[in-house]
């Protein structure tokens, strides 16, 4: 029995070195396959990562295209937007106004020619006429220097003497200063002028009358200007 118990526990003992034995053999083996599916996993999971990355890259890249197609659309639209600005109801207003206004002032430049016209036609129907004449014959020598005529408080004719016009004037010769038809009614004839360095002045208020010529006349007498006037019958001298 006891050679029994003996044999039992040798075999139990082989075979616990037997199984400790197969343990330490199979050991290495499941290290090699733990460590190629390590590789494995880890090769897989850089290239899920590149991958990643390359796809990151390419986002980035459409990113910066469509950044650009934005700022080329916005660019676009404010032109438009200036164009439809400058086209825009507002500006045809004004346009509108300023053609309005050129209208307007067209159509009074065309009122004042015709009333001028008609003040021409009323003038010439009513045959006055007013003449201006001017003689210095008793002026001294060199007295004479320039004339101002101005009728209806509207500047009608200006002088500047030459020293041989003055001595033409001192021999006797006259100016006519102004002729025109004229309404027949009252106008104001005044004449303003240099004598000697100093300035002096005359005027009167002179009817006129259809189909008769008036005529005023300014001379220089000691150192002043006086005036006279007459008629003649018709439209002529």
């Amino acid at each position: 029995m006891r050679s029994f118990r003996v044999h039992a526990f040798v075999l139990a003992a082989a075979a616990c070195a037997a199984a400790a034995s197969a343990a330490a053999a199979q050991q290495p083996a499941d290290t090699t396959s733990m460590q190629q599916a390590y590789q494995e996993r880890r090769g897989e999971l850089l290239k899920d990562l590149q991958t990643t990355q390359d796809s990151l890259g390419s986002l980035r890249a459409q990113r910066v295209r469509l950044e650009a197609r934005i700022d080329n659309v916005l660019a676009q639209s404010t032109e438009a937007r200036a164009q439809q600005l400058l086209l825009s109801g507002d500006l045809n207003a004004l346009l509108q106004l300023d053609a309005v206004l050129a209208q307007a002032q067209e159509n009074m430049n065309v009122q004042r020619d015709r009333m001028l016209a008609l003040g021409d036609a009323v003038r010439k129907r009513s045959g006055a006429v007013l003449v201006v004449l001017f003689r210095a014959d008793s002026a001294p020598q060199g007295a004479v220097g320039a004339l101002q005529l101005s009728i209806d408080d509207a500047a009608a004719a200006t002088r500047a003497y030459t020293a041989s016009m003055v001595t033409a004037l001192r021999q006797g010769a006259v100016d006519e200063l102004y002729r025109s038809e004229m309404l027949p009614t009252v106008h104001s004839v005044q004449l303003q002028a240099t004598l000697a360095g100093q300035s002096v002045s005359q005027g009167l208020n002179v009817q006129t009358a259809p189909n008769v010529v008036t005529y005023v006349q300014f001379s220089v007498q000691d150192g002043k200007v006086g005036s006279t006037t007459w008629t003649s019958a018709g439209t002529a001298p």
